[in-house]
Order: structure tokens, then sequence, then C-alpha cells
């Protein structure tokens, strides 16, 4: 029984014989006529079939009757159609209906069952919203309860929900005599309460509830244009309406939480609404308002906080002049994980580069948000008597403070103490500015796929003396070309005029177009020399760049011309699999034992968003019938389209642009060869056999293109190391000679096989065991446990792990 039905007066027996007289006929009545309509197709409406017309012909009374008949059907059995209709139809016009039919609909709703077709609360809803007044007024505290109660019900569904809420509140208000109607700011979230308790007074002044409730009445993402001039002669009409809806959307934006559907439908009204006035602190609050409608919880990533809103906002947000627009929408094409929300983010990009003269690359290029950094990546702040600076060091940002002119460690307790708010906001600087270094790192990442230049002063603006993205532009290899046919490699160097490119020699290198270099487009041999230079400079570059995995199409892709199957039929490491596809910018459906979620594509955009990469999966189902989680996935299909207007044209691999192409691979061999159970250091010790004959198959497998980089990235690292002796490397393992036993670890899988008869060894190792060694790169991290598994089985007679000893003593 619902909490309402306390608060329910109790009907005397006189009241509910008055109220059931004549049911049972009807219920038959009804019945037969049910009987009939039911017989057509399950997809026809049971109240526009001919055979019920004969249902309107009935009295008043006699429909009366059988609308209470089919509300105790509807919240008493399950039925094989939905009742919602049916009510609708039976209670259609000017029927006689009083208080006590109102407090019996309601009692036997509360005492019966709630089926999430809604149906038990369509006649209660009905009848209340055709009371007079004054019979309604005890029954508010149960009607109140009851609408508490529908808009906390995700079970009914969506339409129904709010039907009955709007009814019902219609009633309360009418009751009450409430200004601001109650269906509005509602209680089903924090945010209604708040706006209610703070602007109680200009929420009820002449005209803005009438505008408030116009607002959330808006059924599409998009205005029609009755909406909207309807929407201008309601503010022309209501003195402050501007300032009440800015001042809602304001309390949306410091909410900073999810919200109520009803409450979404109402801030996506306003956004419409703010959309008419056209200065620039609207353009501000609009672009505030984007972010935080498309933001998301962490734990909930896909589940925008105001989805709705937000995908109404955006398009508007892409029409407005300004940097403001161009900032939000590019942070947001980096951080909003909802495929429907990013979709949206895309075309607003393109909407918004066309209107500028931009591509869309160029939209998130320049967009960047410097933070208020210097060009050295510094802002130095005075608090109080100390200094605090916010530095970019490396691919993070740091906070630290200085007395004169003397570092310290840590925060000063004076600071904490008497300068809370200045460090709360110089801490979500440090925030921002570390989450802006992410999104940029991948976005400059994404440019490998691209055939950008850059004019000589662009290039330098935006990738080296800009404090955000010159974190990365300054450790990358860019070419340098005054034709555009012959291109000189270089690393950049600040000369006394300024940026230039200095080669492999140190020799400048002049040039009015600079790109981005790719070992794609490079000989084998400057390939190999850059990858040497980086190691004896010890530069640590944001990525792979020297080292990257070039992947050409092979024969067999040319055969299949539409996919490639290169990464098909391996099993994955489903939940990390998964975590890491988002990770590097993947849109994918999750996978699960229900209707659809046995299979899934992953799509990202390449080339600047004019291809679309596909990697398909499968979910493994568990051997355990019991259990429901997904623990495998199996790879199938790569494929490609390419971006047609709105749409994707699906392409053969055979089209599609090399960069593109190798790019696309070389994320769906991380994928795999990150998350495969090959490589899983402990699957030898489980016993699954239906994954026995795969996991031992690919676990010493000839080594895909990551796995042949890692090789010679090894080959140029070990001659530094002091067990350089103890080691050997070989086309496919890297050979240990340790004082106990001697070893082969696999390149690819990193799984150890001692000799004399390669017995498995599982060696799970600890985190950072590579000492100070340079490493080229840290996104392979395959590349740093090889090194540290070595590291320890050359001296496996310090080993002290029981685990490992029982293994080498077998």
């Amino acid at each position: 029984m619902g909490d309402w039905t306390a608060s329910l007066p109790t009907l005397t027996d006189a009241d509910r014989r008055q109220v059931e007289a004549g049911l049972a006929e009807a219920d038959a009545r009804i019945r037969a006529v049910l009987h009939v309509v039911s017989t057509y197709h399950w997809g026809s409406s049971l109240t526009e079939v001919p055979e019920w017309k004969v249902v309107a012909s009935w009295p008043v009374a006699q429909r009366r009757s059988a609308a209470l008949a089919m509300h105790r059907t509807a919240c008493t059995s399950s039925i094989p159609v939905a009742l919602n209709e049916v009510l609708r139809s039976l209670a259609d016009g000017d029927l006689p209906w009083t208080r006590s039919d109102l407090v019996w609909c309601l009692d036997v709703a509360g005492r019966g069952e709630e089926y999430d077709n809604g149906a038990h609360v369509e006649l209660p809803a009905i009848i209340a919203a055709r009371l007079p007044p004054a019979e309604l007024v005890d029954l508010v505290p149960a009607l109140a309860a009851l609408m508490s109660e529908l808009v906390d019900d995700y079970f009914i569904t969506a339409t129904s929900r709010r039907r009955a809420v709007l009814l019902v509140g219609q009633a309360i208000d009418r009751a009450t005599g409430r200004r601001l109607p109650s269906t509005l700011l509602h209680d089903g979230d924090a945010f209604g309460p708040t706006v209610r308790a703070e602007m109680g007074t200009a929420l009820a002044a002449p005209g803005v509830p009438e505008l408030l409730t116009h607002c959330a009445a808006l059924e599409k993402p998009a205005a029609t244009a009755k909406w909207l001039r309807r929407v201008d002669e309601l503010l022309v009409s209501t003195p402050g309406a501007d300032e009440v809806v800015r001042a809602v959307l304001e309390a949306f934006v410091a909410h900073g939480r999810s919200l109520h559907d009803d409450s979404d439908r109402l801030v996506r009204g306003l956004v419409w609404v703010l959309s008419r006035q056209l200065d620039e602190r609207a353009t501000d609050l609009l672009a505030r308002v984007t972010a935080a409608a498309a933001a998301a919880p962490r734990q909930a990533a896909g589940f925008p906080h105001a989805q709705k809103a937000a995908v109404a906002a955006i398009p508007l947000l892409a029409e407005r002049s300004g940097e403001a627009p161009v900032r939000t929408l590019a942070r947001l094409s980096a951080t909003v994980r909802n495929k429907a929300v990013q979709s949206r983010v895309q075309a607003a990009l393109a909407r918004l580069g066309g209107l500028r003269g931009w591509s869309p690359s160029e939209v998130l290029e320049l967009a960047v948000d410097d933070h208020g950094l210097d060009s050295g990546g510094r802002l130095r702040t005075p608090v109080g008597p100390y200094e605090a600076t916010i530095e970019v060091t490396g691919d993070r940002a740091r906070l630290t403070f200085a007395r004169d002119g003397g570092p310290l460690r840590g925060v000063p307790a004076p600071v904490r103490e008497a300068y809370g708010d200045e460090l709360r906001q110089l801490r979500d600087l440090v925030k921002r500015v570390g989450a802006s270094l992410v999104a940029e790192r991948q976005r400059v990442e994404g440019l490998l796929s691209e055939e950008r230049t850059w004019s000589h002063s662009d290039w330098s603006s935006r990738f080296l003396d800009h404090p955000i993205t010159a974190a990365y532009g300054r450790r990358l290899v860019w070419e340098t070309s005054t034709d555009g046919h012959r291109w000189t490699a270089g690393l950049p160097r600040r000369d006394s005029d300024g940026w230039t490119i200095a080669d492999l020699s140190g020799r400048a290198v002049t040039g009015d177009r600079v790109r981005l270099w790719h070992p794609a487009r490079a000989t084998a041999d400057e390939v190999l020399a850059w990858r040497e230079h980086v190691l004896a400079t010890a530069l640590a570059q944001p990525f792979k760049q020297a080292f990257r995995e070039v992947y050409l199409l092979t024969p067999a892709e040319e055969l299949t011309h539409a996919y490639s199957n290169r990464f098909a039929a391996h099993i994955l490491r489903y939940r990390q699999a998964n975590a890491l596809m988002r990770a590097r910018g993947w849109q994918a459906g999750y996978l699960g034992t229900w209707d659809g979620g046995y299979d899934s594509e992953a799509t990202k955009p390449f080339g600047g968003g004019t291809w679309r990469a596909s990697f398909h999966h499968q979910l493994v189902e568990n051997a355990d019938e019991r259990r429901y989680d997904v623990e495998f996935c199996s790879t199938d299909q790569v494929r490609f389209a390419r971006r047609d207007g709105a749409t994707w044209q699906p392409t053969p691999v055979v089209d599609v642009p090399p960069l593109v192409f190798s790019e696309a691979m070389r994320d769906v061999d991380l994928f795999v060869g990150v998350t495969s159970i090959a490589t899983d250091p402990e699957w030898a010790d489980r016993g699954e056999d239906r994954f026995h004959a795969y996991w031992h198959r690919t676990a010493g497998a000839a080594l895909t293109q990551s796995a042949e980089v890692r090789r010679d990235a090894l080959g140029r690292l070990l001659p530094r190391l002091t067990i350089a002796d103890r080691l050997r490397l070989g086309d496919r393992y890297l050979h240990v000679r340790g004082t106990i036993r001697e070893y082969r670890i696999h390149l690819g899988s990193g799984n150890i096989l001692m000799a004399p008869d390669d017995a498995y060894l599982c060696i799970v190792p600890a985190r950072d065991r590579t000492g100070r060694l340079h490493l080229p790169f840290d996104d392979d991290p395959m590349l740093s446990t090889i090194l540290s598994k070595a590291i320890m089985l050359a001296a496996d007679d310090t080993i002290t792990d029981a685990t490992v000893l029982r293994q080498l003593a077998r």
C-alpha cells in the first residue's frame, strides 16, 4: 500500500454501496466488448475499432460504472492488454463523478497492484482533475503524496506518468489556489525544492507560472515557430521574465547534479527562451548551461545530468558568436560519453566551423582554454604573504607555494586556515588545467590520422606558445616544407628569431608550411634514426611517435575488401577492454544478456571527423549459466565509413586513407594486445578448457605490429641495462639467463617459459620495477612488464616469493 493511502478519508458503507452499485453488470458488459475488440491485431488501438463505437452510445451512468469496473480490474489483475486508453475513453465527457468515486478509486489503487503501464492511476487522475475545488480540499495531502510517489516511479511508462502527474497536480493547484503549478520544480530531485525555496516569490509573479508551464510543455528538442511566438508574447507581457529565466538556469548550473525527467524538460524549454536573448551575458550562460547539462556522474559517464536540455542547447550554442561556444563545444567533444549527445556535439562543431570558415579539427584547436597561464605554462597568484604557482609539468598541473622567493613543501597551514576560498579556487583551477591537458593530449594524438598542415606562425602560436598544447607540441617531431612536396623532419627549437625546426644534425630547417611527422610517411632509415635520437637524448614523447606502429593493408584485407579480419577471433577480458576503448575515445554500447546486448560496435572518428572506424565484438556467454555478468568478449571485423553530410557511407578498406587505416588498426591492436586472456599471467592455472587452445596459440604467436615495435625498442634499451650480458633478443622472445634457470619471455603476451622443458612460469610483476631506465614512451604497459620480468629473472637466486620459488623448483 502506498504511503499516500494513509491520508485518505474512510468511505462510509453507504457511500461505498453507492459507488459500487451496478459494477458487476457494467463489468460483464464492458468485458464482452473487450472480448470482441481484443481479437484485432495487437498493434490496433482498442478504442478505434468499429465495435468500440457502441460504448460511446451508452448512457453516462453506464460508462461511469464501466470505468470504475475497469479501474478495479487494472488494479487487481493483469490482463493481456493495457487498459489506459480504455479507461480514458470510458471517462471521456461530462460524467457525474463524485468525491466518493475519487476516494474509492484511490483506495482500490492503494490496495491493488501497480503495473508499468500506469493504468491504476488513469481514472483517479481524471476524476481529480474534474471535481470542484471544494470537494478536493481535504484530499490534498493524499493527492500530494500520490504525486510525490508518481514522480519517483520510473517503472511506469513516461507518457502515462506525466499525464497522471499533470492531472493530479492541476487538482492540487485548484484546491489550494497555488500560482506556481505543483508539477513544476517538484520534489522528484533536489533541484526543484531548492529553486522553489530560493525564488518562491519571483516564480509566482504574474505571467511567470504561465511562461514556466509553456517551457515544460515543449515536447521535442527543436521548438516550433508557433511555440516560439508564444514565448515572445509571454516575455513581452511579463516584466522581469528574462531575469527569472536566467536565475533558474543559474541555479541549474550551480546544482551540478542529475535532474528528474520533468525538470530536464523544463530546463530544455528555458534554454530556448534564453536563446531569444542575444547579448554576450546570455551566450556565456548558455555555454555554462550546456556544459552542466552534458556533464555526467563519474560512475555513470553515459548518462548526462540533463540529456534533453543538452540536446537542445548544443545546436543553439553553435549559432552564437564569441569564444565561449567554441571552448565549450570543444571541451564536450573530448569528455562526453553519451552517443546521442556526442553526435550533436560533432554536428554543432561542424556547423560552428562552417559559420566561421573553420574545419571541425581547427575548431577544436582554436578552442583550447589557456586558463590564464602564460606561454611557459605558469600562473602566479598572491595569497596573503605567500605566492601560489600553478605550473604545467610534463602532462600534469601542479600547485606550489613560496614565500619571499623561497619554495615551500605542501600547502602552508596559514593558507588552509585563513584563505580557504582562495585555496579551493586554486585547486579547482588545477583540476581544470589537468582536464584540459588530458583532452589536449588525446586531440593532438588524433592529428596523426589527419593530412593537415599549418603555416609557420599558426604552428608556433597553437602548438609551441600555447600553455596547454605546448606541453605536447614541443616534444613531438614535425616536418616543414616550402613547396609542399619535399618535407624535412625535426624537433622544435627556440632561436633568437622565434621557433624553428632543427633536424637530426641540429641544423635549423626553413619552411613556411608545417605538419606533424608520422612514420608511415617516412623511410625506414629515417624512422630508425629518430628512434635512436629519442633514446639518446632521453626525450620523453607524450605518446608513441618515433616508435609508433604502422599498419599497412594486407593482401587478405584486399581480398575481403569491405572489412578487416586481422584482429578477429580473440578472447578479451570484457570490462578491461570496454574501459580501454572508452579511454581511447571509442563509443561502444555495453554487452549483456538482454535483447540486443549480445553484440556491440565500438566506433571512433578519424581523419578530423571525416572517417569512422567500427570494431565489432560479441559477448562470450559464461560457462556457469547462473552468472549474468559479462566476463569475456570475442573480437570480429573492423569496418570503415566516410562522412556524407549527416550520414556515414560504408567504404572498402582499400579506399581508406593510409593514416586513417593505420591509426584505427593501431587502437584495435592495443585492445587485443592489452586485454586478451593470452596476456593474463594467471590464466594457465584457471583450467577453463574452452579457451585453453586459444590461450596457448596466442601466448606464443607471431608478433603483431605493436609487438614488433616493442622488439625494436627493447633492442635499443637492453644494451643500457646492467644485466645486458644475461639477455638475448630473439625473433619472438627475450631470452634471460638466470642463476637457477634460463627463461624465454614472449614479446607479445609477456608470458614466460622455462628451460629445459618450456614449463610455464606465472609471475604477476609489481609496478615500476624498471628503475631509472628511460623509456621512450609510456603508453605500452607490456614493455615495462617485460623489462621488470627480465630484471627479476636475471637475479632469480634472490627471489623470495614462495609461489615463484615453488614453480622454479618443479
